[in-house]
């Protein structure tokens, strides 16, 4: 038996939608925590929060002593994570990123734990996928790996919790003025999202795709090792509180069949297959809500690549598989390596 050393972890940002998440999933699997410390803002400093540890009052992040840490996660976004990631390191501390600073960096490890562990290596910095790329990679992986991909077709239905707190405040209170028959406004989406789908989240790049589809296609081709991968994505914004959902379309290598696609999921960790249509059983963002796997559903040969082309949806929590519990994932690998 392994008895795993108690850990002093931290999490920084733990006021905001990913550290509350964090600290969440950090006790619910048992992480081998001896001694926990929690960091927000100035204003937040000086909180109070209840624990399975007991009350701990929330310091100020930007004085964090990372001596006093074995193991940070780092929910905290902006140029944040690139002013105190190299402090927290230097200090002997493991550092695991939520934001998209460090992803597309070639000397930070992109982990998704079931697909690419062994490129954590020795890092004492590692890099936590975006939420719409940790959703999609788990099963497509298991088609590149199987099948090959030539192509690679992806259009997102993305919740607004995607955009923090700010985002479902928005939605909530913008419905209520229109079912009271007043004008939805909009501060923090493009447009008013009641009742509309925004087909824009982050900004627009050179090529006419937001930043949020290239991350998809950049952070893809880091966790397979594979460059070469070709990958479109449309992403859209719809007006739901959690989950997102994923439409994916391959091209593949070696001729696919759905029924053995279907066997290969359900054996693969972290999905959960629902693909039962005579009892319209599917993925959707109101089973995968608050759950730790994906779902993936309507598995079904495409018409266009026919016995070379697969098409299937994926809905799965952005907050958990697609931030905090991947981020968990990969802070237990590192306890295994590191610390047992």
């Amino acid at each position: 038996m392994i008895i795993m050393t108690k850990l002093k972890v931290g999490i920084l940002g733990a006021t905001g939608m990913v550290g509350k998440e964090l600290l969440k999933v950090l006790f619910d699997r048992k992480f081998p925590i001896g001694e926990l410390r929690l960091y927000a803002s100035e204003r937040s400093a000086g909180k109070k929060v209840r624990t399975e540890l007991g009350e701990l009052t929330i310091e100020n992040a930007n004085t964090a002593d990372y001596s006093q840490l074995d193991i940070a996660f780092f929910a905290i976004g902006g140029g944040w994570p690139k002013e105190n990631a190299p402090k927290a390191i230097e200090a002997g501390c493991v550092v695991i990123d939520n934001s998209s600073t460090f992803r597309c960096d070639k000397d930070v490890p992109l982990i998704i734990p079931e697909i690419n562990p062994q490129a954590i290596g020795n890092s004492k910095l590692i890099a936590n996928p975006n939420c719409t790329t940790a959703i999609a990679v788990i099963p497509l992986h298991q088609i590149y790996k199987n099948y090959g991909l030539k192509k690679v077709i992806i259009s997102t239905y993305q919740s607004t919790s995607g955009a923090g707190n700010k985002g479902m405040a928005e939605l909530e209170e913008e419905t209520r003025k229109v079912l009271n028959g007043e004008k939805a406004g909009n501060e923090l989406f493009q447009h008013p999202i009641p009742f509309n789908v925004i087909p824009h989240i982050d900004a627009f790049q050179e090529n006419r795709y937001t930043k949020e589809e290239m991350k998809v296609v950049w952070e893809t081709r880091k966790i397979f090792g594979d460059e070469n991968i070709p990958i479109s994505c449309t992403c859209v914004r719809i007006p739901i509180m959690r989950a997102h959902s994923e439409s994916i379309v391959v091209e593949t290598e070696k001729p696919v069949n759905p029924d053995e696609v279907r066997k290969i999921f359900e054996k693969t960790p972290g999905i959960v297959v629902k693909d039962d249509i005579d009892n319209n059983v599917y993925p959707m963002p109101l089973t995968s809500s608050e759950k730790y796997d994906v779902e993936v559903g309507r598995i079904r040969q495409n018409l266009i690549f026919k016995e070379h082309g697969l098409e299937f949806f994926v809905s799965g929590d952005q907050l958990l598989k697609g931030a905090a519990l991947n981020a968990v994932q990969i802070g237990e690998l590192v306890v295994k390596e590191r610390f047992s």
